[in-house]
């Protein structure tokens, strides 16, 4: 076995000089130096399946809103959640093993430590997104995987999500907790049929436009209209931005971080006034909704608007239902949730706020501690977590009235809609237009539930991010010492000021936020803010 690992390896050197780390999104780089990477992850994902006595574990290659050239890799837990911490450990450690012979030892040291019998089975799930290089990338996992001697399946091409779908599917066959049939037509027929059912009677208002960025998702949600209600009865879509025979034009001027980042509509949208639009990002797993006003105004409904949409929904329900003495429901957010969200859910939707660091790992942890877990990254990455607990006192309910019985149906065809495993945007997106049809709500009346404080994001340029750690789920600095009274001091000067600088998982720079009663207020507090860390970070 030892050889062929080091065999495996051999077939694909790392670069000399350069260092990998496994973030938050996994690895992620540019496509030319991951080969080896790719491999080792192979044999990483067979250690994690023995470890774990055989389940299935998922190998995803994306590397979602990133530009075409670039690529990554990111694992799957059997439940379909992130990677163990002390895993993304392992994995760093091994991306940066120079020699094949060092690969193949730490391989047997992990395997030693962890008691992990190499002779048993391991099982492994691949997909990829469509960027051209995913081909080659793919090739080099499973050099890693055979040279490990593992089963895999290969779905080919999948959104992230449908992958962490297929994971839950295969590890829960055959159990009280089954989710689902581990293809591609069981999923859109499983949430297809949880939308047609949440929707009930109810019909969402004029037409969706979907802004597919030209990645994975475009195809994919072309193949789950098919399983939905005609439109006629259900939800009238059309998709732009569908275009995976080039795939140098992913995530170029379209897609959900185009959207976030430049706070307007992808060129290529024709939608009118009041038409409502959605945009997914490269791999399907963020989603943010827009639309343009009566006088022609850009409005973003991101991530934070989805939270709040859909927790007042659930809350309403749980109510109801006869359920809200015993199933509390949480909201939980990054720093970067704007201010105005927080007080909505706060005081005017009576729900408990969470505030974790920012990356989905952190707020899926906190969100799987509440009954219900509500939980969106402000640029549109987010679920809803539901505890054990939760789903059998909604199962053995007995409602007292027909409108109790009503309430409680759309509630359990709520929960089937929602990919638990991971923020999905077509799931998601078929959440909010069914919570758009029940309160016969358009886009104008969901932006004015709350108004946005004005708030500018900066990325500041450092020699090493290294030097800025943070406190308080990354709201304050401590290091280098000093800086955040100065930061204090700023926010004190202007209306309803705020402001937090952290150093980027992804780059050296360290991001900005700022967010204040006025435009002006907060792009003067942004600045002043940018310029305290860019004399820090000299």
């Amino acid at each position: 076995m030892a050889d062929a690992i080091a065999e495996a390896a051999r077939r694909h050197p790392a670069p000399e000089g350069l260092v990998y780390t496994y973030g938050t999104a996994g690895f992620r780089t540019k496509a030319e130096v991951l080969d080896s990477v790719m491999t080792r992850c192979g044999l990483i994902a067979a250690l994690r399946s023995r470890a774990l006595k055989g389940k299935w574990i998922g190998v995803m290659i994306t590397a979602s809103h990133n530009p075409p050239q670039d690529n990554g890799v990111k694992l799957v837990e059997p439940l379909g959640n992130m990677l163990q911490e002390e895993w993304e450990v392992i994995s760093t450690v091994m991306a940066n093993k120079a020699t094949p012979e060092d690969v193949s030892k730490y391989y047997h040291e992990i395997a030693a430590q962890y008691k992990i019998d190499l002779s048993s089975p391991a099982r492994v799930v691949v997909a990829r997104d469509t960027r051209a290089s995913g081909a080659r990338l793919l090739n080099c996992v499973t050099d890693g995987l055979k040279g490990a001697d593992v089963e895999y399946k290969d779905y080919g091409f999948l959104t992230t999500p449908q992958l962490h779908y297929m994971v839950r599917c295969l590890n829960t066959e055959g159990t009280p907790e089954s989710y689902g049939i581990a293809t591609e037509k069981g999923y859109y027929e499983k949430f297809a049929q949880a939308f047609k059912t949440a929707l009930g009677s109810k019909r969402p208002q004029g037409h969706l436009t979907v802004d597919g960025a030209n990645g994975v998702g475009g195809p994919k949600l072309t193949e789950l209209i098919k399983y939905l209600p005609p439109k006629e009865e259900g939800l009238d879509i059309s998709v732009i931005n569908d275009n995976v025979i080039k795939p140098e034009s992913l995530n170029v001027d379209c897609g959900a971080d185009f959207v976030k980042t430049n706070q307007r509509a992808p060129p290529s949208s024709k939608a009118g006034p009041g038409d409502r639009c959605c945009s997914l990002d490269g791999d399907a797993d963020r989603i943010v909704f827009y639309f343009r006003d009566a006088n022609n105004m850009f409005h973003l409904l991101d991530g934070d608007r989805i939270a709040t949409l859909v927790a007042s929904f659930l809350g309403d329900l749980v109510r109801q239902s006869g359920l809200a003495e015993s199933i509390k429901i949480g909201v939980v957010q990054t720093a970067y949730a704007n201010g105005a969200a927080t007080n909505y859910v706060e005081k005017n939707l009576k729900l408990k706020v969470d505030c974790t660091a920012t990356g989905v790992k952190y707020l899926h942890h906190a969100a799987e501690k509440l009954d219900v877990g509500v939980y969106f990254e402000a640029n549109g990455h987010g679920t809803v977590i539901f505890s054990a607990d939760t789903l059998e006192t909604i199962e053995k309910h007995e409602p007292r009235s027909p409108a109790q019985k009503e309430a409680l149906d759309v509630l359990s065809a709520c929960i089937n809609l929602i990919n638990q495993a991971v923020g999905d945007a077509l799931s998601d997106m078929l959440l909010v237009e069914v919570v758009l049809a029940h309160k016969n709500w358009g886009p104008q009346e969901w932006l004015s539930t709350y108004d946005d404080l004005p708030n500018r994001l900066l990325k500041v340029i450092v020699a090493d991010r290294r030097i800025f750690e943070t406190t308080d789920a990354e709201r304050r600095l401590v290091k280098p010492e000093g800086i955040q009274k100065e930061i204090d001091q700023e926010v004190q000067k202007v209306r309803q000021g705020r402001s937090f600088a952290r150093a980027s998982g992804t780059e050296d720079a360290v991001r900005v936020y700022a967010e204040a009663a006025t435009r002006a207020e907060a792009d003067d507090l942004a600045r002043k803010v940018a310029d305290i860390v860019k004399s820090a970070g000299k």
